[in-house]
């Protein structure tokens, strides 16, 4: 399975701005810039993408480690916060927190606890925070 998602930009860092769209179409051209990533301008950013997928990616894993033990959420709410820091070589994504609320029938503390930390481990966002990353890159004149 291959998904796609395509970023423009144009001009500089600061004054420069740009689009991200999804293959879907559920985000086409949708505004990002310096603003939207550093300040609190109108628009999205990389890391409250990659929050929002984490996030979602998450909840769907805990539902099937859930499943696996003959468990059924009734909810599962996951917020997740990108924090992305200055450090010495440029800026960096150092930790993603997830805070989870969910309302599971018949599961006590312990086995809860256990799903989530599986599901933390092993949902496809999590492993992709470590994943290799290649490039094709091409100058068009």
């Amino acid at each position: 399975m291959k998904r796609t998602a395509n970023a423009h930009w144009e001009g500089g860092l600061k004054d420069g701005k740009g689009t991200i769209s999804t293959q879907s179409g559920v985000l086409d051209k949708q505004q990002y810039a310096f603003g939207t990533r550093f300040e609190d301008g109108k628009g999205t950013n990389p890391e409250e993408l990659i929050g929002a997928a984490h996030a979602g990616c998450f909840s769907m894993a805990l539902s099937m480690v859930l499943g696996e033990s003959d468990l059924k959420a009734e909810s599962i709410d996951t917020k997740a916060t990108v924090k992305l820091e200055e450090q010495d070589d440029g800026f960096a994504v150092t930790h993603v927190h997830l805070d989870l609320k969910a309302r599971i029938p018949g599961a006590d503390k312990d086995a809860f606890e256990k799903a989530a930390n599986t599901a933390k481990e092993n949902c496809p966002i999590s492993k992709l925070l470590t994943a290799k990353i290649t490039l094709d890159a091409k100058l068009e004149s």
